[in-house]
């Protein structure tokens, strides 16, 4: 099978200060500012053309992190990724402009793109109808709700016809009738045999959407697998974890940061 996504040894550092003064003092003085903050640390997983790959794992599990570097957001600190063909995040108010109105967010996006004048105003109207937004469409996005970013951001990319799609937390917010209208056009994107990767903490969407599952924690990679294998041991895992106390969560995250650092 022809490999769609290739993720090697990858990790992603941070710096984190305390204050603006402090960022701008490691900028001119000898003196190292700041701490190191590793959102991802050596994950190494493959996607065949055609894999509808599931991101779990609890909030700053490093998931949107791997989807942003999939995505060509944000680069890598080490290690290697390989994407073979054109990709398409859907995150609530990824890439949008605020001071834009929702057309000329469309507009501006679709120019990034490449698409020409005569192709965007062939598709201008179809995004505008799938998102839902006609009387909203030409007032600054910074007036939207998170639900409506997130319309007209799905809309958008669906309708660019990307080889991969990267869809993080983006059917979380808005109605469920829009979200259900979502999940139908990424059925038909499965039924074409286009490349899936979705973040959701709904787990009941991945058992019915999902064919593999990576459950990252705490930034390392813990399962990567079939929905039958993965699922089951991360609902496992998410009921311990709910009885722990506050002590106890830290010392756990701890254990699995150290443990990763020493491979």
């Amino acid at each position: 099978m022809e490999k769609a996504i290739s993720v090697k040894n990858v990790s992603k550092k941070y710096i984190l200060y305390d204050s603006p003064k402090e960022r701008l003092l490691d900028l001119i003085t000898p003196k190292k500012y700041g701490k190191e903050f590793y959102a991802l640390t050596n994950v190494t997983f493959e996607a065949e053309k055609g894999d509808i790959v599931g991101f779990i794992g609890t909030n700053g599990s490093g998931k949107s992190t791997l989807s942003n570097i999939i995505g060509g957001i944000v680069p890598e600190t080490s290690g290697e990724v390989i994407v073979n063909g054109q990709t398409s995040l859907i995150a609530v108010a990824s890439g949008l402009k605020d001071d834009l109105s929702g057309r000329e967010n469309i507009e501006l996006k679709l120019l990034m793109l490449g698409f020409n004048k005569r192709e965007i105003q062939d598709l201008e109207p179809e995004i505008i109808e799938f998102s839902e937004l006609e009387n909203f469409i030409d007032q600054p996005v910074k007036s939207y709700s998170s639900g409506m970013k997130s319309r007209l951001g799905f809309a958008i990319s669906i309708n660019v016809d990307p080889d991969i799609l990267i869809i993080d937390e983006a059917l979380s917010v808005g109605d469920k009738a829009f979200a259900e209208k979502s999940i139908n056009k990424m059925r038909e994107f499965k039924k074409e045999g286009k490349t899936m990767i979705f973040v959701s903490h709904s787990l009941g969407q991945m058992k019915e959407f999902c064919e593999k599952i990576l459950w990252l924690e705490f930034g390392t990679l813990r399962a990567f697998g079939s929905v039958n294998e993965v699922l089951p041991q991360y609902e496992s895992f998410i009921n311990q974890y709910k009885k722990m106390s506050k002590s106890e969560k830290d010392a756990y995250r701890l254990k699995i940061i150290q443990g990763s650092s020493a491979q």
